[in-house]
This record gives C-alpha cells, structure tokens and sequence, in this order.
C-alpha cells in the first residue's frame, strides 16, 4: 500500500483545490479572486498526475510479478493531514489576531487632493478609502458626508473598538489591516460582522500618526453576515 502514498497525496491536494474553488468561494478566504483559474488548473493536474502515477506503478508490480518495498518511511503519510483538513475543514478567513498583530500603519510622506465623493447619502466606502480621505485628504471631502463602512470588529486594550478589514493583493500572507475606531454605539462582539453608518470625527494633524486611526461618530450599527470574499482589494 506503501507504494500509493505519493499519487494518494497529489489526488488529495489536487481534490482539496478543486473543493474550495470549483464547488464552493472558499477560495477567496485565502487567495484574491484572479487565482481562482489556476488553482482550479492545479488541482485538475494534481489529480491525474497521481491517477496517471499510480497506475503506472500498478502496472509495474504486475509486470514484474513482485513489489519493492523501498517506498519511503511510513511516517510520510503525514504528509495527507494538511491536505485532509484543508478538505474536509478549510480554515477560516483571517480575522481579529491576524489584524491585531500587524504594527500601527506609519503615515504617508505628505497629503494632497482627493477626487470628490458621489452625490447622496450615505455614501459606501471600503475601510482602506475612508482611511486614505481621513488621514490624507487636504480638501476634507469627507466633512459633512454620511458613509457606510462593513468589516469586522476589534477591540482596543482602552475599552475603543474598531471597524476592521485586511486587505489583501495577493493572498492571505500578504494582508494589511485597515481599522476604523467607532465612537457612539456600543462594541459587538470580537470578529462580528457589522456595517457601520455614521459621520468623519477628524481626529489629529493631517497626514499625520496621530491622525491614524481615523474616526468615525457612528450612527447606526447593523450584524451582517461575513461576505463570500472577506478582503478589500488595494
């Protein structure tokens, strides 16, 4: 049996590729949604590469009328766990301990003019746009505008919570943290969803760390269900 370890490790990689990109948007947990073509390609050749490798060591032990036994060591079906679990229990979107590790984000070497925002409100915003017109934004087009913001929540050491969300370019090794601190409604609880609806607090010298992060004077606070692609594109 010994000698199907290799092509039984490839058709489980392979099927684990396939289960989070074919039949399901698991994928986006993990990898931005451009990838998707090439990891349903890879696990496609993973899964024949191993068909077609243990078929071929089949037809050897026939042909030769006996086996070889020299197949590697026994603890390298160790090697099918991870793929195991990734099949069977694909890991959750990174989320509150991923965001609270990454350092404080430094400040941009300077602020300039940002395009105007679309007429009406409230405005939808990702975390990473509300961020950049806060902190960055030397015509203030955020004063006076209402926006909406989703993400997840964090929690500060002083009592503060935060409106979270990574971003993501690549896949989920590269994330950056974009955090919004929410001032008038009371924290849900860690790694809840939520979509945010408030007003711009400004908050410390423009362009600035003290500006960062920004505020935002909430009006309302609604739980909403994570979203299939839980990262903010750059």
């Amino acid at each position: 049996m010994r000698r199907y370890g290799g092509p039984v490790l490839l058709c489980l990689v392979g099927a684990a590729a396939l289960r989070i990109t074919l039949f399901s948007d698991l994928y986006l947990r993990y990898v931005q949604v451009s990838l998707r073509p090439y990891l349903i390609t890879s696990g496609t050749v993973l899964i024949l590469l191993g068909i077609t490798t243990a078929v071929l060591r089949s037809r050897t032990v026939h042909e030769d009328g006996h086996h070889h036994h020299n197949h590697g060591p026994r603890i390298a079906w160790l090697l099918t766990l991870p793929a195991l679990a990734l099949l069977l229990f694909p890991p959750p979107a990174l989320g509150s301990y991923s965001a609270g590790r990454e350092a404080a984000q430094r400040a941009a070497q300077g602020a300039g003019a940002f395009p105007a925002l679309p007429a009406g409100n409230p405005v939808p915003l990702t975390l990473a746009e509300f961020s950049s017109r806060a902190i960055y934004d030397s015509g203030r087009s955020l004063k006076g505008r209402t926006v909406r913001m989703t993400g997840f929540v964090t929690h500060g050491s002083d009592g503060t919570w935060y409106l979270t969300r990574l971003m993501v370019t690549c896949c989920a090794a590269d994330a950056t943290t974009s955090k919004v601190e929410i001032r008038g409604e009371d924290a849900p609880v860690t790694d809840t969803w939520v979509t945010v609806t408030g007003t711009w607090h400004p908050k410390g010298k423009l362009g600035s760390d003290a500006a960062w992060p920004p505020v935002l004077d909430a009006k309302s606070t609604r739980t909403v269900k994570q979203p299939s692609d839980p990262y903010e594109k750059p």
